[in-house]
């Protein structure tokens, strides 16, 4: 996958979901701690490998990049890609913080490296909170020691302790057949506001024992990554500190090489859709999900371009918080989107009702589309009319006045 979900084919592998987040693939431990951060809440998590493993992540393409951002990409050079431990605080970006803030990340991946027993670029780090506020160091590394104490099968702590606005944690495991036999894959991810990544979004943490060398798992994560938390938006924010970091331990000895790394995709989007679709269901605000796939187009990029311009509309998104089937502002939006459209043969959809077709609208079938709209999942479809074939899906939310409350007073 190049982007938003397109279509392709490929061999349907056995995948079943399991308990354990994080920590249901073999050769990991987590924690999640309070350090001081937050009031009386769950900030700092810890997640480490029994032995090095290789490591891959995404990252922002903001242009202003928070510092843990910045050593994380740089730990991952210097170690070639690999890794025994990711620590992740909650409560304070550690972004546009000069460098003192570098100081503090890599005084973070530091004291982990001395507490675990490894090299400091063996370590990654992640920050999420309110931009522009100093770290402080002396609780952070005070959070990592308890964290290091609490070790074990700490995958819901760990979830708890990366969120900041989030209604819920976020966790998903399965067990995957690849062609070599049984993988584990888990994850977590936080994220509900400044959702529209531009790479992958939010902070994640996704782990699996497959035996696979760095190389291999980047392009992976990239792939699994476009097709899942790049194709996502809340409110159109791309965040200075968006990151997904994945470690594979191989303890399942199951290895996964670039012949087969079809598989390994396959495997890391069974976890990484459902948590992109968790943020986008828990966005700020958000009392709906949407589904926007956008057909007929002349190219991937083009279907891309299009769905996400759809995904971004506060017209569109209001519509949808509203009820109101308003096939115009989808229609508006795919002609000011920048690709081919043809409108005498585009079509609107919502839910199964064609709103608009043949260059002209079916009002009588408005109420079926109402109906439709009223519920808590709703899919809208756009075919640009060009007769070609290609297509793209997005997922976001509706925009409630609930998203102006909370962002209104995020730092009061």
């Amino acid at each position: 996958m190049t982007g938003p979900e397109t279509n392709q084919a490929t061999r349907v592998l056995t995948v079943r979901d399991i308990e354990g987040g994080i920590t249901a693939p073999g050769g990991f431990r987590a924690s999640g701690v309070w350090c001081g951060i937050k009031r009386e809440a769950l900030d700092l998590a810890l997640v480490v490998a029994d032995r090095p493993a290789s490591a891959a992540a995404v990252f922002t393409t903001n242009r202003v990049q928070a510092a843990p951002v910045s050593v994380s990409r740089d730990h991952l050079a210097r170690s070639a890609g690999r890794a025994r431990a990711i620590v992740v605080n909650s409560g304070c970006a550690n972004a546009c913080t000069g460098d003192a803030g570098l100081d503090v990340a890599r005084g973070m991946a530091a004291h982990t490296a001395a507490t675990v027993g490894c090299t400091s670029e063996e370590v990654l780090v992640a920050s999420t909170g309110v931009i522009g506020v100093p770290l402080n160091l002396s609780s952070v590394r005070a959070g990592i020691d308890r964290a290091f104490q609490a070790l074990g099968d700490g995958h819901a702590e760990a979830a708890r302790a990366i969120m900041t606005t989030d209604v819920a944690p976020k966790e998903r495991a399965v067990t995957v057949e690849v062609p070599g036999g049984l993988i584990r894959v888990g994850g977590m991810a936080k994220g509900a506001g400044m959702i529209e990544p531009m790479m992958a979004t939010m902070i994640a943490v996704v782990t699996t024992d497959a035996l696979v060398e760095p190389s291999v798992l980047q392009e992976a994560l990239r792939r699994a990554a476009d097709g899942t938390f790049n194709a996502i938006s809340v409110d159109g924010e791309c965040s200075t500190n968006d990151c997904v970091l994945a470690l594979a331990s191989g303890a399942s000895g199951v290895s996964i090489d670039a012949g087969s790394i079809d598989s390994l995709v396959q495997a890391l989007t069974a976890v990484c859709r459902p948590l992109a679709l968790d943020i986008v269901r828990g966005g700020e605000g958000a009392t709906k999900l949407l589904t926007i796939t956008v057909s007929g187009a002349t190219s991937d990029a083009d279907a891309r371009r299009c769905a996400r311009a759809i995904a971004n509309s506060l017209l569109v998104k209001t519509a949808v918080h509203g009820g109101d089937p308003n096939w115009g502002r989808l229609l508006a939006v795919a002609g000011r989107a920048g690709v081919t459209i043809d409108p005498a043969r585009a079509r609107v959809v919502v839910g199964s009702a064609v709103l608009f077709s043949d260059g002209g609208p079916h009002n009588d079938r408005e109420p079926a589309a109402a109906d439709h709209l009223a519920g808590s999942e709703v899919a809208v479809e756009v075919d640009l009319g060009t007769g070609r074939g290609s297509s793209a899906t997005m997922w976001t939310c509706d925009l409630s006045a609930e998203y102006v409350r909370i962002n209104a007073d995020y730092r009061s």
